[in-house]
């Protein structure tokens, strides 16, 4: 059931890339794939022990008719927690599992001129620490942007999607209607500073999901940056106990792809 839930989400952004690619070889327009890879990386030694890995790639390509996006990410940590964890009354150490999470993401944008577009997407999420095992959401909609200068980007989306997701506790599958808006924003602030910002909410009868990245980078050179970034999940709808809003600091080493 899952992998059809997957193989669903990418027949539904199919079309956009077929039409891409059916795309008139003559365009003198067409742009060239280029990218980021992040990495992060922490490790605690002595009286505490840890470690943490979260990694995100970003590619895309954009010409004067189509803009496609996809993106992958992942985050995995593991640490020390102390406990009672076999009834006897002695706190005991182990070194469990503390988060594991990756996210899938692909995006086809046709551009009816430089400002507007209608854009096909889809994302996939795992997450053994969340409300839902998974959460699958394919939508069409209408994208605009307000500023499209040197300096400054921002965009919106705007449009209806269907969801399918799987509840931690229950084990119930959930599907239906939702409505999808995607804000992004960039500012370059200086010769080698640029802050980001994107903002996504998926809602609908069931649950609400909404998440923003926040970043700032700074290039070292042509190739590296350094990236320091806040990320903050909030599900409307979880089982008594949990808490619905988690957030992500990381700083990264960025590796631009050209």
């Amino acid at each position: 059931m899952l992998r059809k839930s997957i193989l669903s989400l990418l027949l539904a952004a199919a079309p956009f890339t077929i039409h891409a690619q059916d795309a008139p070889a003559a365009d003198t327009d067409a742009g060239a794939w280029t990218g980021t890879g992040e990495l992060g990386l922490a490790l605690a030694r002595g009286n505490a022990r840890s470690e943490s890995v979260n990694a995100k790639l970003a590619f895309g390509k954009e010409d004067a008719r189509w803009k496609h996006d996809f993106h992958a990410s992942a985050l995995r940590s593991r640490g020390e927690v102390t406990g009672d964890f076999d009834g006897d009354g002695v706190d005991e150490k182990r070194y469990e599992l503390s988060a594991n999470r990756y996210e899938l993401g692909a995006s086809s944008a046709h551009k009816f001129d430089p400002r507007n577009y209608i854009v096909g997407a889809a994302r996939y999420e795992n997450d053994d620490f969340s409300p839902y095992d998974y959460q699958a959401v394919a939508s069409l909609g209408y994208g605009h942007k307000f500023i499209d200068s040197e300096g400054t980007r921002l965009s919106t989306e705007i449009g209806p999607g269907f969801r399918r997701a799987r509840d931690s506790e229950t084990g119930l599958v959930e599907d239906g209607v939702v409505g999808r808006g995607q804000l992004e924003f960039k500012h370059q602030l200086t010769g080698n500073t640029a802050l980001y910002d994107t903002l996504l909410v998926e809602t609908g009868s069931d649950n609400t999901f909404m998440q923003n990245d926040l970043g700032i980078a700074v290039a070292m050179n042509e190739r590296f940056a350094l990236k320091a970034g806040l990320q903050a999940r909030r599900n409307s709808d979880v089982e008594p106990g949990m808490k619905k809003t988690d957030t992500l600091t990381t700083i990264n080493l960025v590796y631009k792809i050209q």
